[in-house]
Order: structure tokens, then sequence, then C-alpha cells
């Protein structure tokens, strides 16, 4: 029972981008929707970097986002340089993504702030609980135990 609660913090992340003119509204800005498309693909390539990607693809499984809370602090425009820094970690059999996306046009300046909860679904509707070797490998402490086969087999 203890071990379920257990909360395993947290891997950093950065996923560098640029904004383009077609993700800009009639005020020339980006649209706040968009802001969540950028933070959607900086988690799909986390799960690729991690090396899970294409087990969960193979096996149908996937990051299914169930909560966001942003909060939009700046406007992006067109071809601001961006990075969204994120800090990975994992509650119970949540996976949990804290964002920060800063604008480095100019002066670093923070534009928005989001946390993301997210659970392993298959394509069945099936949740899955995370496995040990999951919340570490999530969360950055890995060892030896984190291959694909241990997680595979614990899932």
């Amino acid at each position: 029972f203890l071990v379920c609660l257990e909360v395993f913090m947290a891997k950093q992340t950065e996923f560098p981008f640029q904004v383009q003119g077609y993700e800009l509204d009639s005020f020339q800005h980006v649209n706040n929707a968009v802001y969540l498309n950028y933070m959607e693909a900086a988690r799909w390539k986390f799960f690729e970097e991690i090396g899970v990607l294409d087990y969960l693809l193979k096996e149908r499984i996937y990051p299914v986002v169930i909560e966001t809370t942003i909060r939009y602090l700046r406007e992006l425009k067109m071809h601001d340089q961006c990075v969204i820094e994120t800090s990975w970690s994992t509650d119970m059999d949540y996976i949990v993504a804290e964002h920060s996306l800063y604008s480095l046009t100019g002066t670093r300046r923070k534009a928005a702030k989001a946390t993301v909860k997210m659970l392993l679904v298959s394509q069945e509707r099936l949740i899955y609980s995370l496995s040990e070797p999951m919340k570490r490998r999530i969360s950055g402490i890995c060892g030896e135990e984190c291959t694909e086969n241990a997680i595979a087999c614990c899932l």
C-alpha cells in the first residue's frame, strides 16, 4: 500500500521550437489552443526520448491527458524562438508534467505554465497501472532494471 503512494520526482527535459505563421490568430499572436499543441508535442518527444514510445504504440497503450491546468502569461508572436522546460514525475498511476514555456526572443520570458496529468490507457479503454520500472524511467532515476522487457512485464 505505501509503495502505491510513493511519488517519483522529477526528470527535467527541454523542447525547443519556433512559432510558425500558420499558428497565429487574427491578432497576429499565437492562439491559446496552440500552446496546448506545443506542450503535447513536448510530451510525445519525451516518451520517445525515454525509450518507451515504440513499445506503447506497438501494444496500443497511449498516454491520455486527463487533466490540464494552464496559465497564459505572455503572448507569443511569429518566429519567436521558444523552449518548453518540463519536470516529469509520477503520482500513483498518474504521469505528471509540469511545463514552463519560455520565449527566448529578446529577453527570456515565461509565456505560459501548465500542469498536465496523464494515465496510460489501452485502445480498449483499460487503464494501466504504472510499474516501478516505468516510474523510474519517467522520473529519470533508471538503472539496469529499466529495460523494455522490465517495462513490458510490469505494465
